[in-house]
């Protein structure tokens, strides 16, 4: 049989087009359509700074080489992504003039420096002079000059500039837009107060730059937005005179110095100031340079005011109490009893910052430790661990330094730590922490308990509210004594870590066990398969791109094992001619971001299931610290299955991942995405049962 995969970068750019199309459907509500395009932009600029980059990196080697890592020669991916980008900017395009037509009727508008009554031009004036105009500098290019920096997530104004007696050509300037420090959105004065009008902060200097220039006389103004996204990729040294902290903060500000990976600009653009910024930035034809419309920078549309009518959330999209926890009995003593499972956002987030506060004033608790990959701002996590530390626990957690783009608040996290006498884990070189864990430890009536709790997704309350994701707390003894292991190798990693790791019983840990075990599950569902007995596989995960677990699924495909699969993003397997039974795997986007791991293996009626940190990808399975857990309530497995089974079944807005390279998916024009309506309905009716 011969082997096919579909590119890993190209099936990501789908996902996000489908998250477009959410944009694009009219059965969404407004506000949130708004959100889905700043969502697929924010999601576009990571993905350049990130993956473009990466295979940018790339074809600085041969590439026969490093194809095979990305199922196809990274020049031939890099120009399909060129092509594809282009087409989805257009449908983006499109979509944003359709829903300011909407807006309208909403009576919602987006003013621009040529279309202000008397009362909005004098107001926009003053909120400059009082607001802005101490965060704007302009720097004037000249041919000769060197390119300043550019900022990678900031948004810029190209400006050219001309008398109208003046027989020579522009001067031009560029104008960084401060919205980090004012804001993107100004809400403008109306006379009649049913209507809302909105400015954005690019337009309110436009209107201003007759006075920003007033020195050099001139009195015509052309103004159009342009950005450019950098290389993030941090290079951190081996200087063994520097520790590991000194050298994050170093890759951060080397971070700066990355090279260009896409120039996005308003196609109205000055040609001449246009060909004179791509000749500054280094700008070639293997570059992403993207013309675009008025508007950029539009992951800032995610935060868009409040100006429309009242939207009322539907009562299938606000959270909800955990059967176990509406007696008001404590957290700690529930798990001590029983496992408890909770599925993000549909129940709330509540238990798992009790149980942390409850261990920070319980005088039997000795020590907690935990991994902390994403935290919130303000986190009440953060806050929990420190009142244990100042009431005499031993607070150990763990913080990925290394963490994209969280960096720098990890940093600071540490140093908010260390003083609280909390002791900070940076890791394994070589590998990240990306495991979800945490075992609690208290000695009473002269018996020592462990409980704590495993997470397919970060322990952050804010994210919590929109992820889907699934967390097991638990007194397991088992998993309990795995996590501890887990630990040991964090605080005190030796060359032979991977002896320990492969202790574990019942946690399938990263790196390099998961996949092995994992394989064993499929090679259970083979031979069954083969048996002319019921073989049955469910996997759900963000990405599915690991070249031996995708072969092995292929074998089990060709055997008859019946494989379902649910993932959100990238997914690089197809579906060949000879499978016995065809992989049917589909794509959930909606209003909530489905970012839950889980394995279902029938094993001859036993059903083994896996909660997960880790996506089925060589980075995950490899070079990061991970961890799943077995769930061995009767109760709790049924609970996981039924909920896989709704999203499995759901006919409409799930997208079908075909055995297309392009990873197509079929469009259709159903109103809503039911799975996770479904998944809410299903959980609620457990609790009112109870």
């Amino acid at each position: 049989m011969s082997l096919h995969f579909n590119p890993r970068d190209i099936t990501w750019l789908s996902f996000n087009e489908r998250v477009l199309q959410e944009a694009m459907d009219e059965n969404v509500p407004l506000h949130l359509r708004i959100r889905f395009l700043g969502i697929f932009s924010n999601n576009l600029d990571e993905f350049f700074r990130v993956r473009v980059a990466g295979l940018k990196r790339a074809m600085d080697f041969k590439e026969k080489v490093i194809a095979e890592s990305f199922y196809q020669p990274p020049s031939k991916i890099l120009q399909r992504i060129n092509e594809i980008v282009i087409t989805q900017q257009a449908d983006f395009d499109r979509t944003w003039k359709r829903i300011q037509v909407e807006m309208a009727d909403h009576k919602v508008s987006i003013k621009t420096s040529k279309n202000l009554s008397a009362k909005q031009k004098e107001f926009v004036r003053q909120y400059f002079d009082e607001v802005v105009e101490a965060n704007v500098i302009p720097i004037l290019l000249h041919e000769n000059t060197p390119m300043p920096y550019m900022r990678d997530k900031s948004l810029y104004l190209g400006v050219a500039m001309r008398k109208k007696d003046w027989n020579y050509h522009s001067n031009y300037a560029i104008i960084e837009i401060p919205s980090r420090f004012v804001g993107r959105f100004v809400l403008l004065p109306t006379e009649n107060p049913e209507e809302k009008n909105v400015m954005l902060l690019e337009d309110v200097i436009t209107f201003n730059l007759p006075h920003i220039f007033s020195y050099f006389g001139y009195d015509e103004f052309a103004a159009n937005a342009f950005k450019v996204t950098k290389d993030a990729e941090m290079n951190i040294d081996n200087d063994i005179k520097t520790n590991f902290a000194e050298k994050i903060e170093k890759g951060l500000k080397n971070r700066r110095k990355g090279k260009p990976t896409r120039f996005v600009f308003d196609k109205d653009m000055d040609k001449a100031l246009l060909e004179l910024l791509i000749r500054k930035l280094n700008l070639s034809k293997r570059d992403s340079i993207i013309p675009g419309g008025k508007i950029h920078n539009f992951k800032h549309f995610m935060d868009f005011p409040d100006v429309f009518e009242y939207y009322k959330k539907p009562v299938e999209r606000t959270s909800f109490t955990h059967q176990a926890f509406e007696h008001g009995e404590r957290v700690t003593d529930v798990i001590l009893k029983n496992d408890v499972l909770l599925s993000f956002p549909y129940h709330t987030y509540t238990p798992v910052i009790d149980l942390l506060r409850e261990a920070a004033m319980d005088p039997d608790v000795k020590s907690i430790q935990i991994t902390a990959y994403r935290l919130a701002s303000n986190s009440k996590i953060s806050n929990a661990l420190i009142y244990a530390a100042r009431n005499g626990k031993e607070v150990t957690v763990m913080l990925e330094l290394q963490a994209r783009f969280d960096e720098e608040s990890n940093l600071m996290w540490k140093e908010m730590f260390e003083p609280e006498g909390i002791n900070v884990l940076i890791g394994i070189p070589d590998k990240k922490v990306h495991a979800k864990l945490c075992v609690i430890k208290k000695r009473a009536n002269n018996k020592t308990l462990q409980y704590g709790f495993v997470s397919t997704g970060n322990f952050n309350e804010k994210t919590a509210k929109i992820y889907g994701d699934h967390l097991i707390m638990t007194s397991d003894r088992g998993i309990m004594a795995d996590i501890n292991k887990v630990f040991n190798v964090l605080k005190k990693p030796k060359e032979d870590y991977l002896t320990v790791l492969k202790t574990c019983k019942s946690l399938m840990v990263c790196p390099q066990f998961m996949r092995e075990k994992i394989m064993q599950h499929i090679d259970k569902e083979i031979e069954e398969a083969k048996a002319g007995r019921k073989a049955e596989m469910i996997i759900k995960a963000n990405s599915v791109s690991d070249r031996a677990l995708i072969i092995k699924l292929y074998e089990a495909a060709e055997a008859g094992v019946v494989i379902r699969v649910i993932v959100r993003g990238i997914y690089c397997a197809v579906n060949q001619k000879d499978f016995k039974q065809k992989i049917k795997a589909i794509s959930i986007v909606d209003e909530y971001l489905e970012h839950a791991r889980v394995m279902y293996f029938y094993n001859k009626g036993s059903e083994d299931i896996y909660i997960s940190s880790a996506d089925w990808m060589n980075r995950n399975l490899d070079y990061r610290i991970e961890a799943a857990a077995k769930i061995t309530d009767k109760n709790l497995k049924k609970e996981l299955k039924d909920i896989l089974n709704i999203q499995l079944n759901d006919n409409m807005k799930a997208r079908i991942l075909d055995k297309k390279l392009s990873n197509e998916y079929i469009k259709n024009d159903e109103k809503d995405c039911r799975s996770q309506i479904e998944t809410y309905r299903y959980l609620k009716a457990k609790t009112s049962k109870k």
